[in-house]
């Protein structure tokens, strides 16, 4: 008798879950997990996945995005990247917009089959509304035409956050949560097959993850299906040319799953 008085009913039962559900709102996600609508038919296994063409690309990172979507309602609806430049608009969406001279979207191809992400803009980047035209943009342009044999209008170019913090410091969370789905919404819309996500932020932002960036660098990732080569931001670069040696190792092996020769070596 004892014991079935301890247990909940069935109104405490449902109280209890409705606040889960609730909760799971407040946090970005329009329902239990298990109500998701996914793109049929099933998505492969992941090994399948981990090689995937571009036209697959959007499919496989939409269910990462799909509960920022609820963030912003409209925003599962833009269907190029200028029409996701207007959405964004006049964004006020966090505390940095008062401090901006100009929003930095992105710029390039947008259909490239390679994006740079990178953490966020800097002064000159502010002031331009450009991403990476700065000295370490003056780096990356050197990389990509120099050390990959491309040019910067053939690779798409943007940052986790699209406007500068103050001082250059690191963004915020609540920050780069009211950046983040657009984002998600730009790898969606271009479709790449591979990502270079640029220096320890970017990196963390966009894998979700803690770990340095020495220990990410080398090493293949994935977000949603798209290849992604972690490496060190061209600023670190600056400051420490030795470590120039590693892009190299990385690029190379960017180019190589792309397809692409290696500029410089015999038979390239």
């Amino acid at each position: 008798m004892s014991e079935s008085k301890s247990r909940p009913d069935r109104a405490t039962i449902v109280a209890t879950l409705a606040d889960y559900v609730a909760q799971l709102r407040e946090e970005g996600m329009d329902g239990l997990p298990a109500t998701e609508r996914r793109p049929a038919p099933a998505p492969a296994p992941a090994a399948a996945q981990s090689v995937s063409a571009p036209a697959t690309a959007q499919a496989a990172v939409a269910p990462r995005s799909l509960a920022m979507f609820s963030k912003y309602p409209g925003l599962e609806k833009t269907e190029s990247l200028e029409v996701l430049r207007e959405f964004i608009g006049d964004c006020r969406r966090c505390k940095l917009w008062g401090l901006r001279k100009n929003l930095v979207f992105g710029v390039g191809n947008p259909n490239a089959e390679l994006m740079f992400i990178g953490e966020g803009p800097g002064a000159e980047e502010d002031a331009r509304g450009e991403p990476f035209v700065g000295r370490a943009g003056q780096l990356l342009t050197d990389i990509i035409e120099r050390g990959m044999g491309m040019t910067r209008g053939e690779v798409y170019i943007c940052n986790v956050i699209k406007c500068r913090p103050p001082d250059n410091r690191n963004p915020e969370p609540d920050e780069v949560a009211s950046c983040e789905p657009f984002m998600m919404r730009q790898i969606e819309l271009v479709k790449p097959r591979v990502i270079v996500g640029l220096g320890t932020f970017a990196v963390q932002a966009v894998l979700k993850l803690k770990t340095p960036i020495s220990k990410l660098r080398g090493n293949w990732h994935d977000v949603g299906g798209v290849r992604m080569m972690p490496t060190f931001h061209p600023a670190y670069l600056l400051r420490n040319p030795g470590e120039k040696r590693l892009v190299w190792q990385d690029v190379q092996m960017v180019l190589k799953e792309l397809g692409r020769p290696i500029p410089g070596r015999a038979g390239a």
